[in-house]
């Protein structure tokens, strides 16, 4: 049963995104181009779902767990640091040239759409590449700014 109920989560998040635009990256770039061709209907997206996240966020904090009793926490840094606005910038910068973030590129991987592809290739081998060399860029930073 559980199986089927994440399944189902999943179908209604991939339809989520396609009726919603997010897979499609000329909608995200129209959306992020706010001097020119600027597309508000993402902005609507947003704000529906600020309200479920939210109550998410609280289902979480309250009880700790899944709904299928699984323990979840939500993450223990509370501060803005360094790690998080570079990985935020190059979040940002990837999804504002590709038109992509990674839901809606498998969504439209999954659709058939091989320019994801391309994004998805990316994706794995930024992945990849963090994880071979987080710690040892953080290490040389620690070193070299005390």
């Amino acid at each position: 049963m559980q199986l089927i109920i994440v399944f189902a989560s999943g179908l209604v998040f991939g339809l989520g995104l396609i009726i919603s635009g997010m897979s499609n990256p000329q909608n995200v770039i129209q959306f992020l181009d706010i001097a020119s061709l600027w597309n508000p209907s993402l902005l609507l997206v947003m704000l529906g779902a600020i309200p479920v996240t939210t109550l998410g966020f609280y289902w979480i904090e309250k009880h700790h767990k899944t709904a299928f009793g699984s323990h979840l926490d939500l993450p223990g840094k509370t501060h803005i640091h360094a790690e998080l606005i570079i990985g935020n910038i190059i979040f940002g910068a990837g999804w504002a040239i590709a038109g992509f973030c990674p839901g809606p590129a498998l969504v439209a991987l999954g659709a058939g759409y091989m320019k994801a592809l391309v994004f998805v290739i990316a994706m794995i081998l930024g992945m990849l590449l963090h994880d071979q060399s987080y710690l040892k860029v953080k290490q040389y930073f620690l070193q070299h700014t005390n």
